[in-house]
């Protein structure tokens, strides 16, 4: 007859033929940028350019993103932006933005680095909008990542000023689903 490996292969394709109308009709939540593709390198003019820091050799412009297929009952979104590997590990955090319109598809390039379309948070570099990456030479490739969280609080809900920490306690409870992407920065 037919062996164990035949129809567990079977029961997969069976699965996954009824769950992808499904998924597709329902759309998945996806972060997306016309200026670089998942995990691939960010070019120079989105590195940071803080004045006193030989690392930020940029002209701080924000990339643009976009997003699709948000969560129903979606109220609110919010965007982080994390260097996992900056301060030796213990993490850098870029940008900190909530209170963004359920209805909004994305951001220009740049709009971030304004402070436009959000409330901001505190990054470490101590500000409410977008900070480029500025990896120390000797750090090689650092990522960056851009989580976007849907959210069911409404966009004046919460105060300006949160840490990324403090963010993700208030979203604790109310998070409906995150989209992410990563851009890669530093010497190779």
């Amino acid at each position: 007859m037919f062996s164990r490996k035949t129809l567990l292969k079977t029961a997969v394709a069976v699965t996954l033929t009824a769950w992808l109308p499904l998924a597709s009709a329902a759309g998945i939540f996806t972060l997306s940028s016309p200026d670089f593709h998942d995990n691939a390198l960010l070019a120079q003019k989105f590195a940071g350019n803080i004045k006193g820091n030989a690392f930020c050799t940029g002209e701080n412009i924000s990339p643009a993103l976009s997003w699709e297929n948000v969560p129903a009952g979606t109220k609110s979104l919010a965007l982080t932006m994390v260097d996992p590997e900056g301060r030796g590990g213990l993490g850098v955090n870029h940008l900190v933005a909530y209170g963004i319109a359920a209805d909004a598809k994305g951001f220009a390039q740049n709009e971030l680095s304004a402070g436009k379309g959000f409330i901001g948070g505190k990054s470490t570099q101590g500000n409410g909008h977008y900070n480029g990456p500025c990896p120390p030479v000797s750090a090689g490739v650092h990522h960056y990542t851009f989580t976007l969280i849907a959210t069911d609080l409404a966009p004046d809900a919460l105060p300006a000023g949160l840490t990324r920490e403090q963010l993700f306690e208030k979203l604790d409870g109310h998070s409906k689903g995150a989209a992410g992407i990563i851009g890669r920065f530093g010497n190779k």
